[in-house]
């Protein structure tokens, strides 16, 4: 009969608790990005619609901004638009920068169905569908892709810009339902 030392017995009972543990781990944990052939890499469902949606919500916010620059007559919504272009033209950079190598992130992918809503607008018409549609309803919905990419992210990269880009986002928003009160609509 063999006879082990109790340190022994407990070193190897130990061991193997620690290889259990690890492939449960292993087998229940999804990694935040899986690199896949030709040098693709495929991230975490939360973090593949952050980037689609975030992206897109900011660029949408950026173009609608830049468009109201030039067909608004109003100077408040023309300064609101200044400002919600060059900050999502910052948090736009910012996404493609935290992004990991090798993940695909639109350039530019506006939502085109909310700029052709506003697009041959003008005067007090186009502001007004500008600050509903797309300062208050675009704002909000930027909002929620960065603070679901906050909750449920997984890439740290991409979860930190969000959290940096979160305060411009919130502000904007706040902005954005400001001027909605100044000019006598409804703020959601």
């Amino acid at each position: 009969m063999i006879r082990l030392s109790s340190a022994f017995i407990v070193c190897a009972s130990t061991t193997s608790l620690l290889l259990f543990t690890s492939a449960v781990n292993a087998q229940t944990t999804q990694p935040a990005q899986q690199v896949q052939s030709a040098g693709t890499v495929r991230l975490h469902e939360a973090d593949q619609n952050f980037v689609d949606n975030g992206t897109q919500a900011v660029a949408t916010q950026r173009d609608a901004a830049r468009i109201a620059t030039s067909r608004s007559t109003d100077r408040d919504v023309k300064a609101f638009a200044e400002k919600a272009a060059t900050d999502n033209g910052k948090i736009a950079d910012a996404l493609r920068a935290a992004s990991p190598r090798g993940v695909d992130v639109p350039h530019n992918n506006p939502d085109t169905a909310a700029l052709d809503g506003i697009r041959n607008l003008r005067g007090a018409e186009f502001d007004k569908a500008y600050i509903e549609q797309v300062a208050l309803a675009g704002e909000q919905k930027t909002l929620s892709a960065f603070q679901a990419e906050i909750a449920s992210g997984r890439n740290e990269q991409l979860k930190d810009a969000a959290r940096k880009a979160l305060p411009s986002v919130q502000a904007q928003y706040a902005a954005a339902q400001e001027l909605a009160k100044r000019k006598h609509l409804t703020t959601q």
